[in-house]
């Protein structure tokens, strides 16, 4: 492969996959035949709802669940919401708790949440994080106290790819009586997410992170477990997220999780694989500093978060999607900010080097091949940045 290549090397999985021809080929499918309301009572409701339900029990099978615990939503962020809100604000009409656990490292979705939870009253713990990006499971117990109504920590970070020890967190939280909700959208369908054997009571997934179409997610909600909803309407999804369906996504968002159920077992090593060859490839063609953000040990293989101090992140990734390349500077939900990312100023790196970051995230189409191109051509652009700063 020569540096004049241009075909697309797509390396920002964790931001949005590509729809897998087979799901596109069910939501055309679904979008053109089966386009019932899965509301009504007539033979073409019927048919939508046999589809509706059989995504249904997709989703619960690959969380280990039961089918009438999974309530689709319009994806994670939305998901996260109703964990947040619908929880907390039933805690304090109840009387039993009005404080939430959650981290420094969170998703917007879950920072921006508990931000307005804090304009309406609430009490909010963030917890910290080492330089590796776990969590004090002794902090998460001394936070805990009996106005504590929800503990939320994500189980993969979207930006470093640090597996949080989940079950522990929610073991922990089940021994102190308070609920235990996960924001699983960069883990579900790439690693187990169990929630029949670890005590979760809230999971928020997300379709288009695992080759789905976008608009379509999921929360779980263990059975016995009251909610607030966040809107009011028809009462489809048993009033836990009103609105007529989005068919077409939820039976494409299916076809996404049965293709994931079958690789779950070797992609994650398939990608740890390439990804520590891409490193190796990396370290060994730029010169001077190349930091690895978050622990390489505990992390999801598709994910390489590096720093190249000297190196503005924004200028490397836009030197690289000249190249044909596409990497990512952080979470594509805060592009266009300017100040440096909150995940990996968490974990301690200062302001500069944090801005010197790139994110890289494989997926199914990455090769060998075009990693070991992309690693060359970051190694020329890091080297010619640093060489013209000094």
């Amino acid at each position: 492969m020569t540096k004049e290549q241009k075909k697309l090397i797509y390396l920002d999985h964790s931001a949005t996959t590509p729809v897998d021809p087979m799901v596109a080929e069910v939501v055309k499918t679904t979008m053109l035949e089966k386009w019932g309301n899965p509301s009504s009572l007539y033979a073409k409701g019927g048919e939508a709802k046999l589809v509706l339900e059989n995504a249904r029990e997709q989703v619960a099978s690959l969380l280990n669940a039961q089918p009438e615990n999974v309530f689709f939503t319009s994806g994670g962020t939305e998901a996260d919401n109703l964990a947040l809100f619908g929880i907390m604000r039933m805690a304090r009409e109840n009387g039993t708790g009005s404080h939430l656990i959650t981290t420094q490292f969170e998703h917007s979705a879950i920072m921006k949440t508990a931000a307005k939870l804090e304009k309406e009253g609430f009490d909010v713990t963030y917890l910290s994080s080492d330089h590796d990006g776990f969590i004090n499971l002794q902090e998460l117990k001394d936070s805990i106290t009996d106005q504590t109504a929800l503990v939320s920590i994500m189980h993969i970070n979207n930006e470093i790819g640090t597996i949080q020890p989940i079950r522990e967190c929610a073991e922990i939280c089940r021994e102190a009586g308070v609920l235990f909700h996960t924001d699983a959208v960069q883990s579900f369908g790439k690693i187990p997410v169990d929630v029949g054997n670890w005590p979760i009571d809230l999971v928020s997934v997300s379709s288009h992170k695992i080759y789905g179409p976008k608009g379509v997610g999921a929360i779980y909600i263990r059975s016995g477990i009251a909610i607030e909803p966040v809107a009011r309407g028809g009462g489809q999804e048993r009033n836990i997220r009103t609105g007529t369906e989005n068919m077409p996504g939820i039976a494409g968002f299916g076809e996404a999780v049965r293709i994931c159920s079958e690789k779950i077992k070797t992609e994650n090593n398939h990608l740890t694989d390439l990804r520590n060859k891409m490193l190796t490839d990396i370290r060994e063609l730029v010169d001077g500093i190349v930091q690895v953000n978050g622990s390489l040990e505990n992390r999801l293989g598709a994910n390489l978060n590096l720093s190249f101090p000297g190196v503005e992140g924004e200028s490397l990734l836009l030197a690289l999607d000249l190249d044909g390349i596409a990497v990512s500077t952080g979470s594509a939900c805060s592009s266009g900010s300017t100040k440096p990312s909150h995940v990996l100023t968490s974990i301690g790196l200062d302001d500069r080097t944090a801005q010197s970051s790139i994110r890289i995230t494989l997926g199914r189409s990455s090769n060998e091949e075009d990693l070991h191109f992309t690693a060359e051509r970051i190694a020329d652009h890091v080297n010619r940045f640093r060489a013209m700063a000094f």
